[in-house]
Formats: C-alpha cells, sequence, structure tokens
C-alpha cells in the first residue's frame, strides 16, 4: 500500500470521503420522501436497489459468481439471513430518521464497532486485549447512562447496532464482493417488496404515483442512494490502508449526530452528552489499541523481512506479533474485500 502513487492514494481518500460523507448525509434524504411511510421507503428501497445493481453489474459483466451461488445451499442460506438482517436494519433506520430519533440512530452506529467486538468474544469464542476489554467496559456503562437519561434502554441504538454487526458476521461467512452480495441480496428481498407495493398500490394507500413526479423519482432514487456510496467505498479500499478506512468509518455517526442537534434540533439534555462522552471515550481506547497493534504488526514484519536479507534488525524494530495482528500486509484486492466485509453499507 505505501508503494501505490500519491495520486491514487488521494483518490481513494476522496472515494473514502464521499461514501462516508453520503452515509453520514442520508438522514437529509429520508424525510423527502415523506408522506411515504417507512415501510412503503423500505420497500421501494429494495426494489431500486436491484434494479441499480443490476445495472451495473451487465455493464462490468460480471455474472459467473450467480451460478456459483446458486450451487451452494448454505451460501444462499446465509444470503438470505443478512437479506433479512438489513431489511431490519434499514427498515428501523428510516422509521427513526423520519420520527425524530437521529442522534440515538446515530449512536447505533458509534456502538457498533464494540457490538462486533463482543460478539466476536461471545460467538467467535475470540480473545481481547486490555483495551479491548477496558472499550468494551465503558460502552456498556454509556449504554446504562443513557438508559437512565432516556428513561428506557436505547434501544433504536442497540437494534440498529446488533442488526448490522450480525449482518457483518454472516457476510464474513458468505465472502462475497459488495456490489455481488447486494445483488444477492436485493435479489431476495425483491419479490416480498415488490409484493407489498403492489398490495398498497391495490389499497389505495400508494404514494408513487399518488403525489407526482418529482414524489415518484425520488422514490426510485433510494436505489441509487443506496449503491452509489458502495461505488466509492469500493474504489476507496483499494487506494488507502484498513487503518484509514477504519478512522473514516467515524465520519457517518458523526455528521449523522451532528445533523441530529442542529438541523434536527433533537434534545441533549446532560445525562445523554455524558452516554455519549463515554461511547467516545471508548471508541477512542479502540482506535488507539488498533492503531499501536498495526504499528507493531508493521514493525515485526520489517523486522522478518530484514532477516530474510541476513541484515542487521535495529534494537526496538522486531517484537511479537500480537495475536489479532495479521501475519503479512494484504494487498489492494483482499485489503478491499476485507474492507468490504467489514465495514459494508447499511445505511
Amino acid at each position: 500500500m505505501t508503494g501505490k502513487p500519491a495520486a491514487e492514494r488521494r483518490i481513494g481518500l476522496l472515494n473514502g470521503f464521499a461514501a462516508y460523507g453520503m452515509w453520514g448525509l442520508v438522514p437529509l434524504f429520508w424525510p423527502l420522501l415523506k408522506p411515504a411511510g417507512a415501510a412503503e421507503i423500505l420497500a421501494h428501497r429494495m426494489v431500486w436497489s436491484l434494479v441499480v445493481v443490476a445495472a451495473a453489474l451487465a455493464v462490468i459483466r460480471r455474472w459467473a459468481w450467480i451460478g456459483e451461488l446458486v450451487r451452494q445451499p448454505r451460501k444462499l442460506a446465509l444470503i438470505t439471513v443478512a437479506a433479512a438482517v438489513i431489511t431490519v436494519n434499514w427498515g428501523l433506520y428510516i422509521w427513526s430518521v423520519n420520527s425524530g430519533h437521529v442522534v440515538e440512530a446515530s449512536l447505533g452506529y458509534f456502538i457498533n464497532p464494540l457490538v462486533t467486538i463482543a460478539m466476536g468474544v461471545l460467538l467467535l469464542k475470540e480473545r481481547l486485549r486490555p483495551a479491548q476489554w477496558a472499550a468494551v467496559g465503558v460502552g456498556a456503562l454509556a449504554v446504562v447512562v443513557l438508559t437512565v437519561g432516556y428513561g428506557r434502554p436505547p434501544w433504536i441504538s442497540l437494534v440498529l447496532a446488533f442488526s448490522f454487526a450480525t449482518y457483518g458476521l454472516v457476510k464474513k461467512k458468505v465472502n462475497l464482493g459488495g456490489v455481488e452480495s447486494l445483488a444477492a441480496e436485493t435479489a431476495i428481498q425483491f419479490l416480498p417488496a415488490l409484493g407489498y407495493l403492489v398490495w398498497l398500490g391495490s389499497q389505495g394507500e400508494s404514494t408513487f404515483g399518488a403525489e407526482g413526479t418529482g414524489h415518484a423519482l425520488l422514490l426510485a432514487a433510494t436505489g441509487i442512494v443506496t449503491a452509489l456510496p458502495l461505488v466509492c467505498f469500493g474504489a476507496a479500499a483499494i487506494r488507502v490502508p484498513l487503518s484509514t478506512l477504519g478512522l473514516l468509518q467515524y465520519l457517518a455517526p458523526v455528521f449523522q449526530f451532528l445533523l441530529g442537534i442542529l438541523y434536527f434540533k433533537e434534545a441533549m439534555p446532560p445525562e445523554r452528552w455524558a452516554g455519549f462522552a463515554l461511547v467516545w471515550l471508548a471508541l477512542t481506547l479502540l482506535t488507539w489499541d488498533a492503531l499501536r497493534t498495526a504499528r507493531r504488526a508493521s514493525r515485526a514484519l520489517s523486522g522478518r523481512r530484514a532477516g530474510a536479507r541476513g541484515t542487521t534488525v535495529p534494537p526496538g524494530a522486531g517484537g511479537a506479533v500480537p495475536a489479532a495482528a495479521p501475519a503479512a500486509a494484504p494487498s489492494g484486492e483482499a485489503e478491499a474485500e476485507a474492507a468490504a466485509q467489514a465495514l459494508e453499507t447499511k445505511r
């Protein structure tokens, strides 16, 4: 990755900012679709996303994966689970934004890395470093503080975080590229979504044709709103390190949080500020630990390469590779795939 030209890295950074910027600003889009309800918006998102992704696949002529997927019932089952989980995530996010819960929705994506780590411990029996344990503990304390502040558990945040963490876990096992995976998931969503829209129209409750051409075009644009950030993300993932993408991912919830308090004027009493402050402390610990681990792994890899060439390793350049560190620096393609599995679009 260090060998990539500076221009390539700049293009990657711009695409990364564009992807996470669009995900962060998407709360401005969903209210434009009123008077359509969250369920109708969700159904249109599923239908039009498949149309957009199918068009993209037709342009790049990438169809071979479909036959391979159809011959693997286990993968198809996992894709179905992923489609169901992301349906919950998308639907709740749209509803929360249009119901005045933008700040609480942003919290879900702030705590998502902590939930992912917790699920890794509980389901995959992963071992955590002390800083990761501290981050998870501080995050749990934040949920308690926010529960007191809201007078109830922050269920919107928790459902968004757990649904997307589950989605990421399933996607890791499926191991499909970003565009292909979105195509497979929306293909599963397509018929139920289309059936719901047809039923809604038969009841005279559809807004697609009743609110004018502009409204219909906005509903159709949900496919572009879903797919375009993913395209930008894919362009970023092959050009910048995963550590950079890991930092950029916080742009989206930061933008959503700022929109919630500055644009949508949602209330932020002191106890909510305290809860968010604890979440941000936990994420700071997590990010610091990840960067430190990456640096140690890089030094250890450089030491091994220097040793293999028969050169002397400077003092302090070596050291053991932490258990969670990769054995070698990933290539651009592997980095893109790993990033797509871990950080793929959900909003």
